[in-house]
């Protein structure tokens, strides 16, 4: 599915220098209704695009700008913010102006249509897909799923370890990985904790006795919970001066799989988690679709799943 990438990707593949070289490689993907990509340059007083070729600039006009322009469904926000991004295009017609420069009809509502109907109408709960994560509110990630077709990853369903905000797990421009929670009316929910290992899949990269970084997610009165990877988190004794979102260092000093708790003794305490970047996802396994997920271990009396049948 490489023409229904997150708006970028294409971008980056030499296929896409090909069929953007000249006026016949791209009277060659208007016939064949190919995909392609261009950084937009342009957003002007009406709200049409103007996107770079490189020997020429392509002309987006609003309507053609996105699905849902036309019914008010989709904000013109969704064009101006295009600006210095890519966009994904097809080509709808090629004229020349009256100094016969050619002038270049594009339309990204239509490749985002031919998204729709040749790979989101398909996708069904369970289906492992590529995202960009495009802008973050407190409630939940935003991503790209196709052509620059929005979806949303709700805060709570991000990781098992909880956030305070989807900026402590994502930024802006990173690739993730995602797995279709629902889908209805084409509107596509999505779900990334079941992606990043079980409790005993993240529990097997520490061991008792090692000392190891964590970032604190909240204090209460009867200990301190420490996140290890975005799916574990361990329980400290209270220490003064440790506040959510510091770095620590903690000594591991029980890990129990029946009760799927880490006991932790905070060593050291560092600064806040604002000087540092989101570490890379690391996702566990290989598959393009699950039909269910289960985090508790076989040996716990919790039962924490997902099922997607």
């Amino acid at each position: 599915m490489t023409d229904f990438l997150p708006e970028g990707e294409l971008l980056k593949l030499p296929s896409n220098a090909l069929h953007t070289a000249n006026v016949a490689a791209l009277e060659d993907i208007m016939k064949k209704e190919i995909i392609a990509e261009a950084v937009c340059i342009l957003c002007d007083s009406n709200h049409n695009l103007i996107v770079d070729l490189g020997f020429a600039q392509g002309f987006i006009p609003r309507n053609e700008g996105a699905i849902g322009i036309d019914d008010g469904t989709t904000r013109d926000i969704a064009l101006i913010s295009r600006v210095n991004k890519p966009v994904a295009f097809i080509v709808t017609a090629i004229k020349t102006d009256n100094n016969d420069n050619p002038r270049i009809i594009l339309s990204r509502k239509k490749a985002q249509e031919k998204c729709m109907e040749n790979y989101i109408s398909r996708l069904k709960p369970g289906d492992i897909i590529n995202a960009k994560i495009t802008h973050l509110e407190a409630f939940g990630a935003f991503v790209d799923i196709g052509c620059g077709i929005p979806s949303l990853i709700p805060i709570d369903l991000i990781s098992i370890s909880r956030i305070s905000h989807p900026a402590d797990r994502f930024e802006v421009g990173q690739n993730i990985r995602a797995v279709v929670k629902s889908t209805c009316d084409n509107k596509i929910t999505l779900t990334h904790k079941e992606l990043l290992g079980t409790w005993q899949e993240n529990a097997d990269l520490y061991s008792i006795g090692a000392t190891v970084t964590g970032i604190v997610r909240s204090v209460e009165n009867y200990g301190i919970f420490v996140e290890l990877t975005p799916n574990l988190a361990g329980l400290a004794e209270v220490k003064e001066g440790v506040e959510a979102g510091n770095m620590v260092s903690v000594y591991i000093k029980a890990i129990i799989p029946e009760k799927m708790k880490v006991k932790l003794i905070i060593v050291d305490n560092f600064s806040s988690q604002k000087d540092f970047k989101p570490a890379p996802c690391r996702y566990f396994g290989e598959k393009s679709h699950i039909d269910s997920w289960v985090y508790s271990t076989d040996s716990s009396s919790k039962n924490v799943r997902t099922d997607f049948v």
